[in-house]
C-alpha cells in the first residue's frame, strides 16, 4: 500500500501531470506537513513554540510588524498561498480551485492556470500590504496580522473563469442552474465586506486575487499574456537543472522545414483562442471545442 501511495504522489508531480490536480496536491501536502509537525511538536515534544516557528516561515507577515518579518522572507509572498491550517479553509478553497480551473485549463491551457494562481497569489499578497500599511485603521487594529491561505490565488482563477465564460452554468444543491458570473460577483462581494471584519487583511488579498483574475482575462483578449513572462522564467529556472539533449542529426531539408514555423495542431489551436476572443466561446463548433480540451490535455 505504501508502495502504491508513493507511486501515485511521484506520478502526480511529474513534469507533465496535470497541472490543476498538482496545485491541488502541493495544497494538501503542505497541509498535512503541518499537520504533522504540529502533532510532534505540541504532543511528543511537547514545545508549541517550535510549530509557531514553522508555521511562520510559511505565512506572509505584514510591514507593520516590522519590515525585517518581511524582508527575511520574502519567499511568504508565494508560500502563503499554499498554507492552511483549518481543515474547512483548504477544503472550500480546493473545491473551488478545481470546479473553476477545470475551465482554465479546459478553454485556455494548464500553463495559464498556473500563471493565473501565482500572479493571483502575488496580487494578494501587494493588495494585503497596501491594506496593512497604507490603511491607518487597518494597521491600528491589526499590528501583528499574518495572512495564509489560497483564497486570493483561487478567487483570481473564478473571477478570470466567470469573465472568460461569464454565462457558463454550474448546477449548485439547493439553487439549481446558476451563471458563474453570479458565484464570482456574490464572492467578490463577500470579500468586500470582510474588509471591515476581524480578516480585513485576508478580504484585501482576496480582492487583489479578484482584480488579477479580470484583468488577467482583459488583456489576454486583447492579445497580451500577462502570465508569459513567468511562463519563461520558469522555463529558464528548470533549464538550469535539466540535462543538456543528446545532439541529433538532421537534414537540412527538415530544419528549414520545422525551424520557425508552427506545427498544424498549433495553428489550429491559435485559429480557436482568437475566435473565442473575438465572438466568445459559444461561438466554437463542437469540433473546435473538442480540439481545444484535447489540446488543453497535452
Amino acid at each position: 500500500m505504501a508502495t502504491s501511495l508513493s507511486d501515485d504522489l511521484r506520478r502526480a508531480l511529474r513534469a507533465d501531470g496535470n497541472a490543476l490536480h498538482r496545485l491541488i496536491l502541493y495544497n494538501v501536502l503542505v497541509f498535512v506537513g503541518l499537520v504533522l509537525v504540529r502533532v510532534v511538536c505540541e504532543i511528543i515534544l511537547r514545545h508549541p513554540a517550535w510549530y509557531a516557528a514553522v508555521h511562520d516561515l510559511l505565512v506572509l507577515p505584514s510591514w507593520v510588524s516590522g519590515p525585517q518579518s518581511l524582508l527575511t522572507r520574502p519567499w511568504t509572498i508565494i508560500t502563503y498561498a499554499f498554507t492552511h491550517e483549518a481543515f474547512f479553509h483548504i477544503l472550500f478553497n480546493m473545491l473551488n480551485l478545481y470546479w473553476f480551473g477545470q475551465l482554465i485549463v479546459e478553454y485556455l491551457n494548464a500553463r495559464r492556470l498556473v500563471s493565473l494562481y501565482v500572479l493571483g497569489a502575488l496580487a494578494g499578497a501587494l493588495m494585503y500590504l497596501l491594506a496593512l500599511n497604507l490603511v491607518p485603521e487597518l494597521a491600528h487594529r491589526f499590528p501583528l496580522a499574518r495572512v495564509e491561505g489560497a483564497s486570493g490565488a483561487v478567487l483570481a482563477v473564478i473571477v478570470a473563469a466567470a469573465t472568460l465564460l461569464p454565462d457558463y452554468t454550474f448546477m449548485l444543491l439547493l439553487l439549481g442552474p446558476v451563471r458563474i458570473k453570479w458565484i464570482a460577483a456574490v464572492l467578490v462581494l463577500l470579500s468586500v465586506s470582510g474588509l471591515t471584519g476581524g480578516n480585513a487583511g485576508g478580504a484585501g488579498a482576496h480582492l487583489g486575487g479578484a482584480i488579477l483574475g479580470f484583468v488577467y482575462i482583459k488583456q489576454l483578449q486583447a492579445g497580451r499574456d500577462l502570465g508569459a513572462p513567468l511562463q519563461r522564467a520558469w522555463a529558464w529556472l528548470t533549464g538550469l537543472f535539466s540535462p543538456a539533449p543528446a545532439p541529433r542529426a538532421a537534414s537540412a531539408r527538415s530544419t528549414a522545414t520545422t525551424v520557425g514555423t508552427p506545427t498544424a495542431d498549433e495553428a489550429t489551436i491559435d485559429r480557436i483562442l482568437d475566435k473565442i476572443n473575438r465572438s466568445g466561446y459559444e461561438s466554437l463548433t463542437k469540433d473546435e471545442k473538442q480540439q481545444l480540451f484535447r489540446a488543453s490535455k497535452k
